[in-house]
């Protein structure tokens, strides 16, 4: 018996893969992040989604509010997306979206990697688990 399991968020998740592989090939490398971040905006746009960009994030230490960080992009209320650029993609990067799905209701996450050849990274932080003293 085959046990068909789908993703969280599959469908969002794609559809940002599908955008962001399309930025790329039009695109290319050597760009900034701003600039991929605004091509991904419109393409996202186009496709119906809902997009936020610089979306504040509070940080709560012993349930009092520490300090707002920045996510990249948040898409539908649903996906937090971290985008970089360069030559290498820093390990930092998925370490920043770990702590933005801690701090917020949003379980799914992906990072964005416009380097030499495009690579994603998606991450699940279920609410579930999160210990949040807010």
């Amino acid at each position: 018996m085959s046990i068909s399991r789908s993703l969280l968020e599959e469908a969002t998740t794609r559809s940002i893969i599908g955008a962001f592989r399309d930025v790329h090939r039009v695109l290319g490398f050597g760009h900034r992040e701003l600039i991929y971040s605004l091509a991904l905006e419109r393409e996202l746009r186009v496709a119906g989604h809902d997009v936020r960009r610089e979306v504040p994030i509070m940080v709560y230490y012993r349930g009092e509010p520490l300090a707002r960080q920045a996510a990249d992009m948040v898409v539908d209320n649903r996906v937090i997306l971290e985008i970089k650029a360069g030559k290498q993609l820093d390990p930092i990067a998925a370490a920043q979206l770990q702590g933005y799905l801690c701090a917020t209701d949003v379980e799914v996450g992906l990072v964005l990697h416009f380097g030499q050849e495009p690579k994603f990274q998606r991450m699940i932080y279920e609410n579930r688990l999160k210990l949040r003293s807010k």
